[in-house]
């Protein structure tokens, strides 16, 4: 990937700290997105540094607007210009329909959906100045499969993919590509928290097909090549990157072994 200019939103950890240092290291100048200092955004500022390359660290909280458009004025304002947008910042609740409220709703979405929007529409005309320019929008499985407790959640990935598709049109012409990656279960600190020391990883994720569940980098590989020149005929698709997660039909026991029931009169 030739030399670029990259906001990375939710880059403080997880996720976006992987695909900030994937792009970093491929020779991007990078700013990174964080809502709460986190050591590992200092981390990443200091590897990708001592890289040669030029990294920012900006703070916005994404429920305010103000928020989302100073993050844009002050992005190109570092990076003299911004080619790469990553609108990964995100969170997740989940909360049984019953409890969920105006608040949980509005919180979800302001960050999730509408943060995403506010900042591709204030870089855009940034962006076309350069050729090549691409935006990668981070939705989740979340918006192809259902998990309960997940309603809001899953309304704003699936929200991610709908306006990714229409997006594309939009700013193709402009020479702007927008696509969106889905990850399923990828390994980060905030999960890890949330489950707790005694979860058996290995185990619990032996079910993917894969066998594993994936790191950051993974999700950051697959951004730089969404950015690249080779990718230059792929717009307005959602890329789901599970390890097979979404290719099992549920209920037909272990994929692993052998079809022992035989459906139908074989052919003679």
């Amino acid at each position: 990937m030739r030399a670029r200019r990259a906001l990375v939103t939710g880059a403080g950890t997880g996720i976006g700290r992987g695909i900030a240092l994937e792009l970093g290291e491929r020779g991007a100048d990078v700013v990174l997105h964080y809502v709460n200092r986190h050591e590992g955004v200092e981390e990443a500022q200091e590897r990708l540094t001592q890289l040669g390359r030029r990294v920012a660290v900006i703070q916005a909280d994404f429920r305010h607007v103000e928020d989302v458009e100073r993050l844009a004025r002050e992005s190109i304002e570092f990076l003299g210009g911004v080619d790469i947008l990553v609108n990964n910042a995100g969170v997740t609740q989940n909360i049984p329909i019953q409890e969920i409220t105006s608040l949980h709703f509005d919180t979800l979405f302001h960050i999730n959906v509408r943060a995403q929007m506010l900042l591709t529409r204030a870089l855009v005309p940034e962006m076309e100045k350069h050729t090549g320019s691409a935006i990668i929008n981070i939705s989740s499985v979340h918006a192809y499969a259902g998990m309960t407790g997940h309603a809001v959640y899953a309304a704003t990935k699936g929200a991610i993919v709908a306006y990714t598709r229409e997006v594309a049109l939009e700013l193709i012409p402009l020479g702007i590509r927008v696509n969106a990656i889905a990850p399923g279960w990828v390994r980060v600190p905030n999960q890890e928290t949330a489950l707790g020391s005694e979860f058996d990883w290995d185990k619990e994720t032996a079910a993917i097909p894969v066998g594993f569940a994936a790191e950051p980098r993974d999700i950051g590989k697959l951004v730089v090549f969404l950015c690249s020149e080779d990718a230059r005929f792929i717009v307005g698709q959602t890329i789901i990157a599970d390890g097979g997660q979404l290719a099992i039909m549920p209920l037909t026991g272990d994929f692993r072994e052998p079809r022992a029931v035989r459906f139908g009169t074989p052919y003679t």
